[in-house]
């Protein structure tokens, strides 16, 4: 569990008699598992933490026994707040000195017997980034932060790698997504919403107007239909058959994309499917080699054609004179 996750478990269980682990899980933004998980880390750190059957039940802890939160300032609970940021997307949004400071607080209230186990905060360390990403080189969240947070409207020059060059755009910000380790600005641009990579914003001015963002419609709200829209619009869902030893180095490299057919199983292959973002990402097939066999869909398998083709050619030997 991560301390900022403690602590928003923690301040839902001191401020409501009684939540499910439904109620919980949502309000955090985690799977029930994960969040029966949370609350079996808490029993096992001597917390009081009690759950309840029954139409009038649910989980609850004792009154006094969580952190002290009255030692903390209205900024140092507004930081801890945020969830899911780990310690450099914290420094990112210049809000990591005041997170510490706060957890300090919270671990100062409870003096530690020796026979007790060390924090978590510790002994683990979360880094959300991916693997082999690019430094980024354009505006930074905290520098960003204070236009976002008065409620601005925001002239942006994006130079999205889809366009020909920079657009100059005036737009109306929700507020900032960390996914995946990368910074967005969510923003309306005309009424309709849009997600703006931090690292492809070359400039930006804060406007002298009120932003205009749509009625009854929230940061979470926005950044959740986005996500699901790109998800929709941009995956290629390629099928294959894997070679069995290939399998456990197919998972270290696509994750989550790579999905088993469990009821199709052979000694010769697996059959999977796996999700590319764009049809060019199929280039990570081509170290598998003849593991691998692409069955569909067919832009897929042309596609991969086309890059081995162009690859033998490269390494072709010179014709000798």
């Amino acid at each position: 569990m991560t301390p900022d996750r403690f602590f928003a478990l923690m301040l839902l269980l001191e401020s409501r008699d009684g939540a499910t682990t439904q109620e919980l899980a949502s309000a955090l933004g985690v799977s029930l598992r994960t969040i029966t998980r949370d609350l079996n880390w808490l029993r096992d750190a001597g917390l009081p933490v009690t759950a309840h059957r029954g139409r009038l039940g649910g989980v609850t802890m004792l009154p006094g026994a969580g952190p002290d939160l009255m030692r903390l300032t209205p900024g140092e609970r507004d930081h801890l707040s945020l969830i899911g940021l780990d310690e450099k997307q914290r420094a990112e949004l210049d809000a990591s000195v005041e997170s510490r400071r706060a957890l300090a607080k919270l671990a100062a209230t409870r003096s530690r017997r020796v026979d007790e186990l060390l924090p978590l905060t510790d002994v683990v360390h979360v880094d959300s980034r991916p693997w082999l990403q690019t430094r980024a080189s354009g505006t930074t969240p905290a520098l960003l932060i204070g236009s976002v947070r008065r409620g601005r409207r925001l002239r942006i020059v994006y130079d999205s790698p889809r366009a020909s060059g920079p657009r100059d755009v005036v737009l109306d910000p929700y507020g900032l997504l960390a996914k995946a380790g990368v910074w967005y600005l969510v923003a309306d641009c005309a009424r309709v919403p849009r997600m703006y990579r931090l690292e492809r914003i070359t400039t930006w001015k804060e406007l002298d107007q009120p932003r205009q963002i749509r009625p009854d419609q929230t940061l979470a709200a926005v950044a959740a239909a986005l996500i699901d829209q790109w998800a929709h619009n941009h995956v290629i869902e390629v099928s294959a058959t894997i070679d069995p030893t290939q399998i456990e180095r197919a998972h270290r490299i696509f994750g989550p994309r790579l999905v088993l057919d469990n009821h199709d199983e052979s000694i010769t292959g697996r059959k999977v499917t796996i999700r590319f973002a764009h049809l060019e990402d199929l280039r990570a097939l081509l170290p598998f080699g003849s593991a691998v066999a692409v069955h569909g869909p067919t832009e897929a398998r042309a596609h991969l054609r086309a890059l081995a083709t162009d690859l033998a050619h490269h390494y072709a030997p010179s014709p000798t004179p």
